[in-house]
Protein backbone atom coordinates (compact mmCIF):
# COMPACT_ATOMS: atom_id res chain seq x y z
CA UNK A 1 0.00 0.00 0.00
CA UNK A 2 1.37 3.38 -1.05
CA UNK A 3 1.91 5.89 1.71
CA UNK A 4 -0.22 9.01 1.28
CA UNK A 5 1.79 12.19 0.66
CA UNK A 6 1.54 15.01 3.16
CA UNK A 7 -0.75 17.77 1.93
CA UNK A 8 0.49 21.28 2.79
CA UNK A 9 -1.87 24.22 2.44
CA UNK A 10 -0.78 27.84 2.18
CA UNK A 11 -3.78 29.46 3.82
CA UNK A 12 -5.23 32.93 3.45
CA UNK A 13 -2.93 34.05 0.64
CA UNK A 14 -3.34 36.52 -2.11
CA UNK A 15 -2.11 34.70 -5.21
CA UNK A 16 -0.33 36.21 -8.16
CA UNK A 17 -0.51 33.16 -10.40
CA UNK A 18 1.89 34.30 -13.15
CA UNK A 19 -0.70 34.70 -15.89
CA UNK A 20 -0.64 38.50 -15.73
CA UNK A 21 -3.84 38.73 -13.67
CA UNK A 22 -3.76 40.81 -10.50
CA UNK A 23 -3.49 38.97 -7.15
CA UNK A 24 -6.66 37.30 -5.87
CA UNK A 25 -7.60 35.55 -2.58
CA UNK A 26 -6.98 31.79 -2.57
CA UNK A 27 -5.31 28.93 -0.75
CA UNK A 28 -2.65 26.82 -2.45
CA UNK A 29 -2.27 23.09 -1.71
CA UNK A 30 0.85 21.09 -2.51
CA UNK A 31 1.65 17.39 -2.24
CA UNK A 32 5.23 16.29 -2.68
CA UNK A 33 6.86 18.50 -5.27
CA UNK A 34 3.73 19.72 -7.01
CA UNK A 35 0.79 22.05 -6.66
CA UNK A 36 -2.48 20.13 -6.48
CA UNK A 37 -5.12 22.81 -5.89
CA UNK A 38 -5.64 26.59 -5.93
CA UNK A 39 -8.95 27.64 -4.40
CA UNK A 40 -10.47 29.19 -1.27
CA UNK A 41 -11.07 27.08 1.84
CA UNK A 42 -8.64 24.21 1.24
CA UNK A 43 -7.77 21.69 3.97
CA UNK A 44 -4.41 20.05 4.57
CA UNK A 45 -2.23 18.07 6.96
CA UNK A 46 0.12 21.02 7.41
CA UNK A 47 -0.96 24.66 7.23
CA UNK A 48 1.33 27.57 6.38
CA UNK A 49 -0.35 30.81 7.41
CA UNK A 50 0.04 33.40 4.68
CA UNK A 51 -2.63 35.90 5.78
CA UNK A 52 -1.76 39.42 4.67
CA UNK A 53 0.96 38.21 2.31
CA UNK A 54 1.13 37.35 -1.39
CA UNK A 55 2.26 34.13 -3.03
CA UNK A 56 4.13 34.43 -6.32
CA UNK A 57 5.41 31.67 -8.57
CA UNK A 58 9.13 31.09 -8.22
CA UNK A 59 10.76 33.96 -10.08
CA UNK A 60 13.21 33.77 -13.00
CA UNK A 61 16.24 35.75 -14.08
CA UNK A 62 17.14 34.80 -17.64
CA UNK A 63 20.48 36.64 -17.79
CA UNK A 64 22.97 36.33 -14.93
CA UNK A 65 26.72 35.81 -14.50
CA UNK A 66 27.09 33.78 -11.33
CA UNK A 67 30.90 33.68 -11.34
CA UNK A 68 31.15 37.49 -11.39
CA UNK A 69 30.23 40.10 -8.80
CA UNK A 70 31.77 43.23 -10.28
CA UNK A 71 32.13 45.24 -13.49
CA UNK A 72 35.80 45.78 -12.57
CA UNK A 73 37.87 43.34 -14.64
CA UNK A 74 41.06 44.47 -12.89
CA UNK A 75 39.63 43.20 -9.60
CA UNK A 76 38.79 39.89 -11.25
CA UNK A 77 42.33 39.61 -12.57
CA UNK A 78 43.77 39.79 -9.03
CA UNK A 79 41.77 36.84 -7.71
CA UNK A 80 42.91 33.21 -7.71
CA UNK A 81 41.30 31.13 -10.45
CA UNK A 82 39.19 28.94 -8.13
CA UNK A 83 37.79 31.94 -6.22
CA UNK A 84 35.04 32.27 -8.85
CA UNK A 85 33.42 28.97 -7.83
CA UNK A 86 33.06 30.00 -4.19
CA UNK A 87 31.78 33.37 -5.35
CA UNK A 88 29.20 31.57 -7.49
CA UNK A 89 28.01 29.60 -4.44
CA UNK A 90 27.46 32.85 -2.54
CA UNK A 91 25.71 34.45 -5.51
CA UNK A 92 23.42 31.46 -5.89
CA UNK A 93 22.32 31.80 -2.25
CA UNK A 94 21.72 35.53 -2.60
CA UNK A 95 19.70 35.02 -5.75
CA UNK A 96 17.56 32.31 -4.17
CA UNK A 97 16.91 34.46 -1.09
CA UNK A 98 15.51 37.16 -3.40
CA UNK A 99 12.82 34.71 -4.57
CA UNK A 100 14.47 33.69 -7.83
CA UNK A 101 14.26 29.92 -8.18
CA UNK A 102 15.45 29.55 -11.80
CA UNK A 103 18.24 31.34 -13.68
CA UNK A 104 19.99 31.21 -17.04
CA UNK A 105 23.71 31.90 -16.75
CA UNK A 106 24.97 33.95 -19.69
CA UNK A 107 28.64 33.06 -19.34
CA UNK A 108 30.97 31.77 -16.65
CA UNK A 109 29.10 28.99 -14.84
CA UNK A 110 29.90 25.47 -16.01
CA UNK A 111 28.51 21.96 -15.76
CA UNK A 112 30.30 21.47 -12.43
CA UNK A 113 28.34 24.28 -10.79
CA UNK A 114 25.09 22.96 -12.23
CA UNK A 115 25.86 19.42 -11.06
CA UNK A 116 26.79 20.63 -7.57
CA UNK A 117 23.36 22.30 -7.38
CA UNK A 118 21.58 19.17 -8.56
CA UNK A 119 23.47 17.02 -6.03
CA UNK A 120 22.69 19.38 -3.14
CA UNK A 121 26.28 20.43 -2.48
CA UNK A 122 25.18 24.07 -2.74
CA UNK A 123 21.79 25.76 -2.58
CA UNK A 124 20.49 27.97 -5.32
CA UNK A 125 18.11 28.40 -8.23
CA UNK A 126 17.69 25.85 -10.98
CA UNK A 127 20.35 26.60 -13.54
CA UNK A 128 20.78 26.60 -17.29
CA UNK A 129 24.35 27.29 -18.43
CA UNK A 130 25.81 28.71 -21.63
CA UNK A 131 29.46 28.28 -20.47
CA UNK A 132 30.93 31.09 -22.60
CA UNK A 133 29.79 33.73 -25.07
CA UNK A 134 30.84 33.12 -28.67
CA UNK A 135 32.57 36.13 -30.21
CA UNK A 136 34.35 36.93 -33.43
CA UNK A 137 37.97 38.06 -33.32
CA UNK A 138 37.89 41.69 -32.21
CA UNK A 139 34.34 41.27 -30.93
CA UNK A 140 32.67 41.82 -27.58
CA UNK A 141 34.12 38.63 -26.12
CA UNK A 142 37.68 39.13 -27.40
CA UNK A 143 39.76 40.02 -24.33
CA UNK A 144 42.83 41.21 -26.29
CA UNK A 145 44.45 44.41 -25.03
CA UNK A 146 46.64 46.87 -26.99
CA UNK A 147 49.60 45.70 -24.90
CA UNK A 148 49.15 42.27 -26.44
CA UNK A 149 48.01 40.80 -23.12
CA UNK A 150 44.72 39.06 -22.42
CA UNK A 151 42.67 39.65 -19.28
CA UNK A 152 39.73 37.28 -19.47
CA UNK A 153 36.25 37.92 -18.14
CA UNK A 154 35.78 34.16 -18.37
CA UNK A 155 39.05 32.27 -18.09
CA UNK A 156 39.09 29.17 -20.34
CA UNK A 157 39.47 25.92 -18.39
CA UNK A 158 38.44 22.26 -18.79
CA UNK A 159 34.81 23.17 -18.12
CA UNK A 160 34.65 26.34 -20.25
CA UNK A 161 36.35 26.67 -23.67
CA UNK A 162 37.67 29.79 -25.34
CA UNK A 163 34.81 31.55 -27.11
CA UNK A 164 36.56 33.15 -30.11
CA UNK A 165 35.33 31.74 -33.44
CA UNK A 166 35.63 32.90 -37.05
CA UNK A 167 33.90 31.36 -40.04
CA UNK A 168 31.17 28.73 -40.42
CA UNK A 169 33.44 25.72 -39.88
CA UNK A 170 34.83 27.01 -36.60
CA UNK A 171 31.31 27.94 -35.53
CA UNK A 172 30.03 24.43 -36.21
CA UNK A 173 32.88 22.86 -34.26
CA UNK A 174 32.49 25.24 -31.32
CA UNK A 175 28.75 24.65 -30.93
CA UNK A 176 29.37 20.90 -30.90
CA UNK A 177 32.09 21.38 -28.31
CA UNK A 178 29.80 23.47 -26.09
CA UNK A 179 27.11 20.81 -26.33
CA UNK A 180 29.63 18.14 -25.36
CA UNK A 181 30.70 20.20 -22.34
CA UNK A 182 27.14 20.52 -21.02
CA UNK A 183 25.76 23.80 -22.36
CA UNK A 184 21.97 24.12 -22.04
CA UNK A 185 21.85 27.19 -24.28
CA UNK A 186 24.30 28.81 -26.71
CA UNK A 187 25.19 32.48 -26.30
CA UNK A 188 26.64 34.56 -29.12
CA UNK A 189 27.59 38.23 -29.45
CA UNK A 190 26.13 39.65 -32.67
CA UNK A 191 27.20 43.20 -31.83
CA UNK A 192 29.77 45.10 -29.83
CA UNK A 193 29.14 45.94 -26.21
CA UNK A 194 29.79 48.27 -23.31
CA UNK A 195 32.50 46.57 -21.24
CA UNK A 196 34.66 45.74 -24.26
CA UNK A 197 36.83 48.80 -24.82
CA UNK A 198 37.66 48.41 -28.51
CA UNK A 199 34.30 47.81 -30.17
CA UNK A 200 31.13 49.79 -30.79
CA UNK A 201 27.74 48.48 -29.57
CA UNK A 202 26.17 49.66 -32.84
CA UNK A 203 28.38 47.48 -35.06
CA UNK A 204 27.21 44.05 -36.20
CA UNK A 205 29.41 41.03 -35.46
CA UNK A 206 29.42 37.71 -37.34
CA UNK A 207 28.09 37.34 -40.86
CA UNK A 208 24.70 35.76 -41.62
CA UNK A 209 26.25 32.49 -42.84
CA UNK A 210 28.08 32.08 -39.51
CA UNK A 211 24.89 32.68 -37.52
CA UNK A 212 22.89 30.29 -39.71
CA UNK A 213 25.38 27.50 -38.98
CA UNK A 214 25.23 28.36 -35.28
CA UNK A 215 21.45 28.10 -35.11
CA UNK A 216 21.34 24.94 -37.24
CA UNK A 217 23.89 23.14 -35.07
CA UNK A 218 22.25 24.31 -31.84
CA UNK A 219 18.84 23.14 -33.05
CA UNK A 220 20.28 19.75 -33.98
CA UNK A 221 21.41 19.41 -30.37
CA UNK A 222 18.05 20.61 -29.02
CA UNK A 223 19.50 23.90 -27.76
CA UNK A 224 18.15 27.45 -27.94
CA UNK A 225 20.41 30.41 -28.81
CA UNK A 226 20.57 33.76 -27.00
CA UNK A 227 22.25 36.78 -28.58
CA UNK A 228 24.05 39.63 -26.91
CA UNK A 229 22.75 42.16 -29.45
CA UNK A 230 22.80 45.91 -28.87
CA UNK A 231 23.02 47.54 -32.32
CA UNK A 232 20.13 47.36 -34.78
CA UNK A 233 22.04 45.48 -37.50
CA UNK A 234 23.33 42.87 -35.07
CA UNK A 235 19.84 42.48 -33.65
CA UNK A 236 18.29 41.97 -37.08
CA UNK A 237 20.96 39.50 -38.16
CA UNK A 238 20.23 37.46 -35.01
CA UNK A 239 16.48 37.51 -35.58
CA UNK A 240 16.77 36.51 -39.25
CA UNK A 241 19.05 33.62 -38.29
CA UNK A 242 16.38 32.26 -35.94
CA UNK A 243 17.99 33.14 -32.61
CA UNK A 244 15.45 32.81 -29.80
CA UNK A 245 16.19 35.84 -27.61
CA UNK A 246 17.75 39.26 -27.97
CA UNK A 247 19.70 40.29 -24.88
CA UNK A 248 19.88 44.04 -24.18
CA UNK A 249 18.29 45.38 -27.40
CA UNK A 250 19.65 48.88 -26.86
CA UNK A 251 19.35 50.22 -30.43
CA UNK A 252 16.17 48.52 -31.61
CA UNK A 253 14.75 50.19 -34.70
CA UNK A 254 11.27 49.79 -36.18
CA UNK A 255 12.37 47.10 -38.62
CA UNK A 256 13.91 45.07 -35.79
CA UNK A 257 10.74 45.36 -33.73
CA UNK A 258 8.62 44.23 -36.69
CA UNK A 259 10.92 41.27 -37.25
CA UNK A 260 10.67 40.29 -33.58
CA UNK A 261 6.88 40.37 -33.78
CA UNK A 262 6.89 38.37 -37.01
CA UNK A 263 9.30 35.69 -35.74
CA UNK A 264 8.13 35.59 -32.10
CA UNK A 265 11.61 36.54 -30.89
CA UNK A 266 12.00 37.24 -27.17
CA UNK A 267 13.52 40.40 -25.69
CA UNK A 268 15.53 40.34 -22.45
CA UNK A 269 16.09 44.06 -21.71
CA UNK A 270 18.65 44.04 -18.83
CA UNK A 271 17.80 47.71 -18.21
CA UNK A 272 19.72 47.72 -14.95
CA UNK A 273 23.02 46.72 -16.61
CA UNK A 274 24.35 50.08 -17.91
CA UNK A 275 23.21 51.68 -14.67
CA UNK A 276 25.23 49.06 -12.81
CA UNK A 277 28.36 49.98 -14.77
CA UNK A 278 27.88 53.65 -13.87
CA UNK A 279 27.25 52.79 -10.22
CA UNK A 280 30.44 50.70 -10.11
CA UNK A 281 32.45 53.63 -11.45
CA UNK A 282 30.81 56.01 -8.97
CA UNK A 283 31.82 53.60 -6.19
CA UNK A 284 35.44 53.75 -7.28
CA UNK A 285 35.87 50.93 -9.80
CA UNK A 286 38.69 51.98 -12.18
CA UNK A 287 36.75 51.44 -15.38
CA UNK A 288 38.29 52.62 -18.66
CA UNK A 289 36.89 55.97 -19.87
CA UNK A 290 35.64 54.33 -23.09
CA UNK A 291 33.52 51.91 -21.06
CA UNK A 292 32.06 54.57 -18.81
CA UNK A 293 31.33 56.91 -21.72
CA UNK A 294 29.44 54.14 -23.51
CA UNK A 295 27.40 53.24 -20.43
CA UNK A 296 26.40 56.84 -19.75
CA UNK A 297 25.40 57.45 -23.36
CA UNK A 298 23.16 54.37 -23.53
CA UNK A 299 20.84 54.64 -20.51
CA UNK A 300 18.19 56.85 -22.11
CA UNK A 301 18.33 55.35 -25.61
CA UNK A 302 18.05 51.90 -24.01
CA UNK A 303 14.92 52.94 -22.11
CA UNK A 304 13.35 54.45 -25.23
CA UNK A 305 14.16 51.38 -27.30
CA UNK A 306 12.60 48.96 -24.82
CA UNK A 307 9.57 51.22 -24.39
CA UNK A 308 8.89 51.09 -28.15
CA UNK A 309 9.21 47.31 -28.14
CA UNK A 310 6.84 47.00 -25.18
CA UNK A 311 4.29 49.28 -26.84
CA UNK A 312 4.47 47.19 -30.02
CA UNK A 313 3.82 43.96 -28.10
CA UNK A 314 7.23 42.24 -28.30
CA UNK A 315 7.50 39.28 -25.92
CA UNK A 316 9.61 40.22 -22.89
CA UNK A 317 11.32 38.07 -20.25
CA UNK A 318 13.16 39.45 -17.24
CA UNK A 319 16.95 39.35 -17.17
CA UNK A 320 19.38 41.57 -15.31
CA UNK A 321 23.02 40.88 -16.21
CA UNK A 322 23.59 40.34 -12.49
CA UNK A 323 27.30 39.97 -11.95
CA UNK A 324 27.68 43.37 -13.56
CA UNK A 325 25.08 44.50 -11.02
CA UNK A 326 24.81 42.99 -7.50
CA UNK A 327 23.35 39.52 -7.14
CA UNK A 328 20.32 39.53 -4.85
CA UNK A 329 19.10 42.88 -6.18
CA UNK A 330 17.73 41.32 -9.36
CA UNK A 331 14.14 42.39 -8.77
CA UNK A 332 14.99 46.06 -9.24
CA UNK A 333 14.82 45.34 -12.96
CA UNK A 334 11.03 45.06 -12.58
CA UNK A 335 10.63 48.74 -11.71
CA UNK A 336 12.69 49.75 -14.73
CA UNK A 337 10.46 47.60 -16.92
CA UNK A 338 7.42 49.45 -15.56
CA UNK A 339 9.13 52.74 -16.46
CA UNK A 340 9.23 51.42 -20.04
CA UNK A 341 5.45 51.07 -20.14
CA UNK A 342 4.81 47.60 -18.75
CA UNK A 343 2.08 47.27 -16.15
CA UNK A 344 3.26 45.89 -12.80
CA UNK A 345 1.42 42.64 -13.48
CA UNK A 346 3.05 42.36 -16.92
CA UNK A 347 6.48 42.96 -15.40
CA UNK A 348 5.92 40.15 -12.88
CA UNK A 349 4.62 37.94 -15.68
CA UNK A 350 7.90 38.60 -17.52
CA UNK A 351 9.69 37.20 -14.45
CA UNK A 352 7.42 34.15 -14.19
CA UNK A 353 5.37 32.61 -17.00
CA UNK A 354 7.09 34.48 -19.86
CA UNK A 355 10.57 33.65 -18.62
CA UNK A 356 9.57 29.99 -18.21
CA UNK A 357 8.34 29.98 -21.81
CA UNK A 358 11.58 31.51 -23.06
CA UNK A 359 13.67 28.90 -21.26
CA UNK A 360 11.47 26.00 -22.39
CA UNK A 361 10.28 25.25 -18.85
CA UNK A 362 6.65 26.37 -18.96
CA UNK A 363 5.27 22.83 -18.65
CA UNK A 364 6.59 22.64 -15.09
CA UNK A 365 7.25 26.19 -13.88
CA UNK A 366 6.22 29.83 -14.15
CA UNK A 367 2.65 29.76 -12.84
CA UNK A 368 0.74 28.73 -9.72
CA UNK A 369 -1.65 26.08 -10.99
CA UNK A 370 -2.31 22.38 -10.37
CA UNK A 371 0.32 20.10 -11.83
CA UNK A 372 3.16 22.60 -11.75
CA UNK A 373 6.20 22.24 -9.52
CA UNK A 374 5.66 23.99 -6.19
CA UNK A 375 8.11 26.85 -6.63
CA UNK A 376 6.55 29.57 -4.48
CA UNK A 377 7.62 32.93 -3.08
CA UNK A 378 5.88 34.57 -0.12
CA UNK A 379 6.19 38.36 0.00
CA UNK A 380 5.00 40.90 2.51
CA UNK A 381 3.30 44.11 1.47
CA UNK A 382 2.55 45.28 -2.04
CA UNK A 383 3.98 42.83 -4.62
CA UNK A 384 4.00 45.67 -7.15
CA UNK A 385 6.29 47.89 -5.04
CA UNK A 386 9.42 46.75 -6.84
CA UNK A 387 12.03 49.12 -5.39
CA UNK A 388 12.46 47.03 -2.24
CA UNK A 389 10.63 43.82 -3.13
CA UNK A 390 13.65 41.57 -2.50
CA UNK A 391 13.78 42.83 1.13
CA UNK A 392 10.18 41.70 1.70
CA UNK A 393 10.63 38.08 0.60
CA UNK A 394 9.60 36.05 3.67
CA UNK A 395 9.74 32.54 2.31
CA UNK A 396 10.95 30.66 -0.79
CA UNK A 397 9.92 27.10 -1.71
CA UNK A 398 11.50 25.06 -4.47
CA UNK A 399 9.61 21.94 -5.57
CA UNK A 400 7.71 22.04 -2.29
CA UNK A 401 10.76 22.42 -0.02
CA UNK A 402 11.39 25.63 1.89
CA UNK A 403 14.85 26.83 0.86
CA UNK A 404 14.99 30.45 2.07
CA UNK A 405 13.27 32.82 4.46
CA UNK A 406 13.18 30.44 7.39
Amino acid sequence: MLERMTRTVFSGARVFDGTGADPYPADVAIEGQRIVAVAPGLDGDVVVEVAGRTLLPGLFDTHVHLCHSTADIWQLAQRPFSYQFFEAARNLRRTLAAGITTVRDAGGADLGIKTALQDGLVEGPRLQVSLVMLSQTGGHGDDWLPSGDLIHWTVPHPGVPDGIVDGPDEMRRKVRQLHRMGADVIKVATSGGVLSTRDDPRHAHFRPEELEVLVTEAAAAGLFVMAHAQGADGIKNAIRAGIRSIEHGIFLDNEAIELMLERGTWLVPTLVAPRGVIAAADAGAPLPPAVLDKARSLVEVHRESIARAVEAGVRVAMGTDSGITPHGQNLRELGLMVECGMSPSAALEAATRSAAQLMGLADALGTIEPGKLADLVMVEGDPYAFDDLETRVKGVWQAGVRVAGR
